[in-house]
């Protein structure tokens, strides 16, 4: 008759699990059973099933851990921070104290990250671009850093020359297209700017199939509108630009955040772009956003 014989180590292994896991149920039923001896601290009737967090007052049910809540102001909410000794020190302290540092160093980074989107963006440079455009009766408005608008926006101002070089978007609904132009002359008409994109023979020709419904259209039934900024979302609303008049003319009296965005729409689709009202000749835009 054979026998079997199974190597030593995985019997003692085996042994030496089975004594461990003893240990640790004894330990969680001797938790327990310490528990059950003691009485509820509320109504001192029933044997303790609860323990409060805050306080380790025992409990036996959810109306005596409402009572001990109302009663003594507890909030049953451990203290984070209280102090535990290395013997009191078990995994669930662990736990709460990875927590802990986890949600202080998420509280840390949305603080940051609120004070870059909240703060303006306010250098040497901005501050030049502002007073400037402040002497041609345009008001214009810096966003954070961490807005992309803020971080690609080239517009630059030439001093001797006093002249923007404008960072110019142009958006063509008709055609689901959009182009950016660096460095426009404010002196540049708009019919001028819009050559380079729609002009029958003038216009690149990549760019001119791409805006193929706007080349074929009559220059007239092309009109140039521009968001009025500082308005709710429900009531949005556009000024229309004079496509004979310079750039410069056009943002006269105007508030821009960063740079100009141009909306080039073709006549049917003139309805959807509802105008400011008529202000005073003269007066600027009034905007609530931060000045420089």
């Amino acid at each position: 008759m054979s026998s079997v014989i199974l190597p030593t180590t995985h019997i003692m292994s085996s042994a030496e699990n089975k004594v461990e896991n003893g240990s640790t149920e004894e330990e969680q039923r001797g938790k327990k059973r310490k528990m059950s001896l003691s009485s509820c601290g509320v109504c001192g009737s029933e044997e303790a099933k609860y323990r409060c967090p805050a306080c380790l007052t025992h409990s036996c049910s959810l109306p005596c851990v409402k009572k001990h809540k109302e009663a003594s102001g507890c909030s049953g909410v451990r203290n984070k921070t209280a102090f535990v000794t290395l013997s009191q020190f078990d995994e669930m302290t662990l736990l709460s104290d990875y927590r802990f540092l986890e949600d202080t160093g998420r509280f840390a980074n949305g603080a940051t990250r609120d004070n870059l989107v909240q703060a303006p963006r306010v250098t040497v440079k901005s501050k030049k671009l502002a007073s400037n455009a402040r002497k041609m009766n345009i008001t214009l408005r810096f966003l954070p850093i961490t807005f992309t608008k803020s971080r690609e926006n080239s517009t630059f101002f030439l001093t001797k020359e006093k002249l923007f070089l404008w960072h110019l978007k142009l958006i063509f609904p008709q055609s689901s297209s959009e182009f950016t132009q660096r460095r426009v002359s404010d002196k540049q008409t708009l019919k001028q700017i819009l050559t380079a994109y729609i002009h029958p023979t003038e216009s690149e020709p990549v760019t001119r199939q791409k805006l193929k419904m706007y080349v074929q259209a009559r220059f007239d039934h092309v009109k140039v509108f521009m968001k009025v900024e500082g308005r709710k979302a429900n009531a949005v609303r556009y000024h229309e630009l004079d496509i004979e008049k310079s750039l410069r003319d056009n943002l006269s009296y105007k508030t821009l955040i960063e740079y100009p965005v141009l909306h080039v729409v073709l006549k049917d689709h003139w309805k959807d772009y509802p105008l400011k009202g008529p202000a005073p000749s003269g007066a600027p835009e009034l905007h609530h956003s931060c000045k420089l």
